[in-house]
């Protein structure tokens, strides 16, 4: 399993990485997690757009999907040569939101390019076994678990501390969490993670290396990382744009 770091700033692109947007390849299939604004662009340096196997979106925040708009435009009228629609695993109402924002009147259009399916009851993509629980977040939001030839990597979406992101996370070989927050400040509830929150869901659930990324442009995610550092000594890194991590290696 390979793991290409697309976009990883938090809530909007920041001025060197897109929204969050992460590929996953294995045995030539390729999986894009989340498609959030400014990611298409940095996504076509790694693979053609007509070489996506499938897309997951953790949840409908637009940091985390309105590129899918523009993903849209590319199958329909770009010189693509897309054997069909493609397989999207996201929330219930995925294909209505993706429609809204582009102004569509009705999600009807969408089918020809996006074969959805409903993320929460997948087993598998491609050869990837997968598992997605909703976490604590204001919209149906997921943290997923990826599976391929013994190797696991967690992906916690946005959430705040709770049970199923621990859960998803036992004993993974990745965790790639989110650390919107900075520990101490006057934080909303059930909303994000914070560097040391991701620290500790990394040392709770035992996983083996610990990611951090959508870090919002206004904060330092090497300061998050430091956080997190307080309560989990394996290994940590903050997601960079271009970023690979190769789990069989």
């Amino acid at each position: 399993m390979r793991l290409t770091v697309v976009g990883c700033s938090g809530s909007i692109p920041g001025p060197d990485s897109g929204g969050s947007c992460y590929l996953l390849e294995h045995d030539g299939f390729r999986v894009v997690v989340d498609m959030g604004h400014g990611s298409i662009g940095a996504l076509q340096r790694h693979t053609a757009l007509d070489a996506v196997d499938a897309i997951v979106l953790s949840h409908l925040h637009a940091d985390h999907c309105v590129d899918l708009t523009a993903f849209h435009v590319a199958h329909r009228y770009g010189p693509f040569t897309f054997t069909g629609p493609v397989p999207l695993y996201g929330p219930s109402d995925s294909l209505a939101r993706v429609a809204a924002a582009d102004g569509m009147r009705s999600p009807e259009p969408l089918n020809d390019s996006f074969d959805f399916r409903d993320l929460a009851t997948a087993a598998s993509i491609g050869p990837f076994r997968v598992r997605a629980e909703r976490v604590a977040h204001p919209v149906e939001a997921y943290a997923i678990r990826f599976e391929v030839n013994e190797r696991t990597l967690t992906y916690s979406g946005d959430t705040a501390p709770c049970a199923a992101l621990n859960e998803l996370a036992q004993d993974v070989d990745l965790l790639l969490a989110e650390a919107s927050f900075v520990h101490g400040a006057d934080n909303p509830p059930n909303l994000h993670l914070t560097g040391r929150e991701a620290g500790e869901a990394a040392r709770d659930s035992g996983a083996r290396r610990l990611v951090i990324t959508h870090v919002p442009p206004w904060h330092d995610a090497a300061a998050a990382a430091a956080e997190a550092s307080e309560v989990y000594d394996g290994p940590i890194t903050t997601a960079t744009p271009a970023m690979t991590i190769d789990l069989d290696g």
